[in-house]
């Protein structure tokens, strides 16, 4: 090693520059001198390639001492610069001392005092010529402190005083931690030097306040000093360190992964999963990382992040709150795991649970699928009271998935519960209401059918049972008798006097059960039309009349409606029943107030079926009635905006009103009118003076366009109705005008769709129509080419039936004579 020569310092001693840090700083040279000359003649170092290093920089940093020293700009300042200097060979030679701690060094506690007396030492900054030369010095400071940092840095002891003590240029701090993670990493450094310099406190205190990457290289070295030593994991335990790593839990994906593994590591303490478990957002976190894996085309990073999160979940999920979070979250595996091995409290705990937690349907169905489902049962067959309920409770919230309805059904619960609604064991009352809640869910799906004794076990509870009870029979009956497949259970329960049994309900008082039991008497009553007013006397009608005028439930009123328009059309007391409880005018106003979008479907069918009441052909009087309460605009709204069913029966009605219109229409010949009727009132279909309230005309209401629209649509439920209306503008006296008028409303070529795909029954009424469209020539001319493929594949591939009426079409169109074997 150059031997430093202290009388350059010296020599400056007798000049007016003086002072005590150079001094002091001689001294402490002329105390290092000895000290590496007898280590360097004792030492083989070159067989120490660590200590050789740290020697090399030693004798570095004295070749900069010495040209700092040398150096006229120290002069301004030599305080502030040999104090670093003094810290810097301080800190070499710990390097040294720590490099070479298991040789036999002699005096090596006076080397260690030495050592940190160096590192230590302060100086007062007070004279005046520092500061006035501070800018002529500034210059050449700077590019020895950056001589300085590459060498400072360079070490272990470096790294962690720039880690612990910068706080502005991250430049210095980032490589502080990257050489500091090189030596923990490669195991350079003890367990010793580590505790001994408090590493894991001071990068634990600096993981909230630094950047991304270099939060990455912190949480990367503390994992890895878990791994080496669990006395590291004792300094990681303050809820602080611990809210700052779940925030990473929240960052990018080694961030995420990295924090991960570290809270994996530290979770063996009951103390930290404590701790985590508390942390807002971390259960949430470490759910959602758990997902991640799952997708194929996530990265490996992910997986592993993925994998160590399912690790702490399910070492967290010893604490039952923990759990629960977990199930909030949509991670059930723990929830379930306490529902089939916990303890009985354990399982009450998360029975209540499920059925207070704010699930989606999708939450639930997983559930279901993952398994809740037959300890909840097996709960409730076997546990004590508190068991029972909140089991039951847990089963009516998951019974709200149609998947796990299934599930339930496949289980055999069903005898279950209806064993436990006949049960009258005191005790046991508090179950029947979650009891029978679950039955109304349940009897959503069809496979309740294949219980053929429960439809009547119900009908035989409801009149035993209170109103919660009552009320959840009713919507199972309802569900059931609504399924397609359930035509024998409808006809079985009507034979077993169902209506007579559900009838007293319409004078409830709770709207519900009133509600609950009009629908199933509605849905009963549709397969037995002609033969409901045998199950019901008048006085019951009207009640039900009353209970439209009086009800504000769309609900309510459209089951009311519909028990009423499935009585029959000819018996004429119901109807003057009706009309002395002013129906009419009520579902007219009903109606005009309802748009698309708040309109009921239900409720629109319901009011289309009584109209047709109103509106038969054979009372003239009660069709004035109808039009003087402005029914016919409400039917041609029906045209365009119900469903197919109401549509149909608008059809049906306005078809009704439109019979009697000829023999209501004013011929214009008459030379007797009170007043000179309106040009505008002129009918080119019926010859003669018309409108849509005194003659019900279809031309003068504006129905023919909407008519014609629903042929040209997709759907073809309404089309026979639609046909039959059309229809009635083609009587005998005026089928020449009615085909004109259709051919100008281009409503032809919609007829000659339907005839190609429609009904057996549309069918027959479009060659009804087309017979009397093609009498006239110019029809002929105009529509026989694109009716002729339709007829003539009808005549060879369709139904016998309709043979006859294609052929005088055919013929009609020249395409067949009429000796034909077909007439």
């Amino acid at each position: 090693m150059e031997e430093f020569d202290s009388s350059t310092i010296n020599s400056r001693s007798s000049s007016s520059i003086f002072t005590e840090p150079i001094a002091e700083f001689s001294i402490f040279i002329d105390r290092i001198n000895p000290i590496l000359t007898e280590m360097k003649d004792s030492i083989e170092i070159t067989e120490l390639p660590a200590l050789e290093k740290a020697i090399g920089s030693l004798e570095t940093d004295y070749a900069r001492a010495k040209a700092a020293m040398e150096s006229q700009a120290i002069q301004s300042s030599p305080a502030k610069h040999i104090e670093l200097l003094s810290q810097n060979l301080g800190r070499s030679l710990g390097l040294v001392l720590f490099a070479g701690h298991d040789l036999p060094i002699s005096n090596k506690r006076k080397i260690e005092a030495l050592c940190k007396e160096m590192m230590n030492v302060r100086f007062e900054f007070s004279s005046d010529q520092e500061t006035e030369d501070e800018t002529e010095y500034e210059t050449e400071e700077e590019e020895i402190v950056e001589v300085e940092v590459e060498t400072r840095i360079s070490t272990f002891d470096d790294a962690i005083l720039n880690i612990n003590i910068n706080n502005s240029n991250e430049d210095i701090f980032k490589k502080a931690l990257l050489v500091l993670s090189g030596f923990i990493m490669d195991g350079v450094i003890s367990d010793e030097k580590i505790f001994d310099e408090d590493v894991v406190k001071i990068l634990s205190n600096r993981l909230s306040s630094c950047k991304g990457n270099e939060r990455v290289v912190i949480i990367r070295i503390l994992r890895h000093l878990t791994l080496q030593n669990d006395l590291h994991k004792e300094k990681m335990k303050g809820s602080e360190f611990l809210s700052a790593l779940v925030k990473s839990l929240a960052r990018d994906v080694d961030e995420r992964r990295e924090a991960v593994g570290l809270l994996l590591n530290l979770c063996s303490d009951f103390e930290v999963r404590r701790r985590i478990g508390r942390i807002r957002g971390c259960i949430v976190m470490l759910v959602s990382i758990s997902n991640n894996g799952s997708d194929d085309n996530n990265r490996e990073d992910d997986d592993e992040a993925s994998r160590n999160a399912r690790m702490l979940l399910s070492y967290m999920s010893g604490n039952t709150q923990h759990a629960l979070h977990m199930a909030e979250a949509g991670y059930f595996k723990p929830m379930i795991k306490y529902l089939t091995e916990g303890s009985e409290m354990s399982k009450v705990i998360m029975a209540t649970a499920i059925s207070r937690l704010e699930l989606t349907d999708q939450n639930k169905a997983s559930l279901g699928k993952e398994g809740a489902i037959a300890p909840l049962i097996e709960m409730f067959k076997t546990g004590n009271l508190e068991a029972k309920l909140s089991s039951l409770n847990a089963l009516e919230s998951l019974s709200n998935s149609e998947k796990n309805i299934q599930r339930l059904i496949h289980s055999g619960i069903v005898v279950a519960l209806m064993q436990l609604l006949f049960s009258v064991t005191s005790v046991l009352m508090t179950l029947r209401e979650p009891a029978s809640a679950i039955l109304a869910k349940v009897a959503k799906s069809e496979g309740i059918l294949v219980k053929h004794e429960v439809v009547q076990q119900m009908l035989s509870l409801l009149n035993l049972s209170s109103p919660v009870i009552q009320n959840h029979l009713l919507e199972a009956l309802n569900n059931i008798v609504s399924h397609s497949s359930a035509s024998k259970v409808r006809k079985k329960m009507k034979e077993n006097g169902a209506i007579q049994l559900v009838v007293p309900f319409f004078n409830e008082k709770d709207a519900r059960i009133r509600t609950g039991a009009l629908r199933l008497v509605h849905m009963l009553s549709e397969d037995i039309q002609g033969e409901l007013i045998e199950e019901l006397d008048y006085s019951q009608i009207r009640v039900i009349a009353n209970i439209v005028v009086m009800s504000s439930s769309d609900r309510e009123r459209a089951a009311a409606l519909g028990i009423l328009s499935n009585l029959p059309l000819s018996d004429r007391k119901t109807t003057e029943i009706l009309k002395n409880e002013n129906l009419l005018p009520l579902v007219v106003s009903i109606m005009s107030s309802l748009t698309p979008q708040n309109s009921t479907p239900t409720l629109v069918e319901s009011i289309s079926g009584v109209l047709l009441r109103f509106t038969v052909s054979t009372d003239k009087r009660l069709q004035r009635y109808s039009a003087e309460n402005g029914v016919i605009p409400i039917l041609i709204k029906m045209l365009s905006t119900g469903s197919e069913a109401s549509r149909s029966k608008a059809a049906l009605s306005l078809a009704q009103l439109s019979q009697n219109t000829l023999h209501l229409s004013k011929s214009r010949k008459l030379k007797w009118f009170c007043g000179a009727p309106s040009v505008d009132s002129f009918c080119e279909v019926h010859d003669g003076y018309c409108s849509a309230k005194s003659t019900f005309c279809l031309v003068k209401s504006g129905a023919v366009t909407p008519l014609v629209e629903i042929l040209e649509g997709e759907e073809r439920g309404a089309d026979e109705a639609v046909l039959s209306c059309l229809s009635t503008l083609l009587q005998d006296e005026i089928w020449e005008s009615g085909s004109n008028y259709l051919a100008k409303k281009s409503s032809v070529c919609s007829v000659i769709r339907v005839l190609e795909s429609g009904s057996f029954k549309a069918k027959e009424k479009c060659i009804w129509i087309l017979e009397r469209v093609f009498r006239v020539e110019t029809h002929r001319e105009e529509y026989g080419e694109s009716a002729q493929m339709v007829l003539i594949d009808i005549a060879q591939n369709g139904d016998p039936l309709l043979a006859s009426g294609v052929a005088k079409l055919l013929a009609q169109l020249d395409l067949l004579q009429y000796q034909s074997t077909y007439f």
